[in-house]
């Protein structure tokens, strides 16, 4: 089955597959593969620091917390990416 582009609403990977999708509240273009979020206190989503990884099947990662997605970005990356 193939994973979702991160351009279409799709669901937020801690989300239960019976739920309305959503999108994510916030999203960021990262052009690295590992990624770390402590949420945003602007918006009343701080968190403890955490890492994520991005996988090149998936291209983008929501983080567990707050459900921020970070889609990585190809077509910025540096070579190696």
């Amino acid at each position: 089955m193939p994973h979702p582009s991160p351009t279409q609403e799709s669901l937020s990977t801690n989300q239960d597959p019976a739920a309305e999708p959503l999108p994510a509240p916030v999203t960021e273009m990262v052009t690295s593969w590992r990624v770390s979020c402590a949420g945003d206190e602007a918006f009343g989503l701080g968190h403890p620091l955490v890492w994520l990884a991005i996988s090149p099947d998936v291209g983008f990662v929501d983080c567990g917390y707050c459900d921020k997605r970070f889609v990585f970005d190809r077509a910025n990356a540096g070579h190696g990416h």
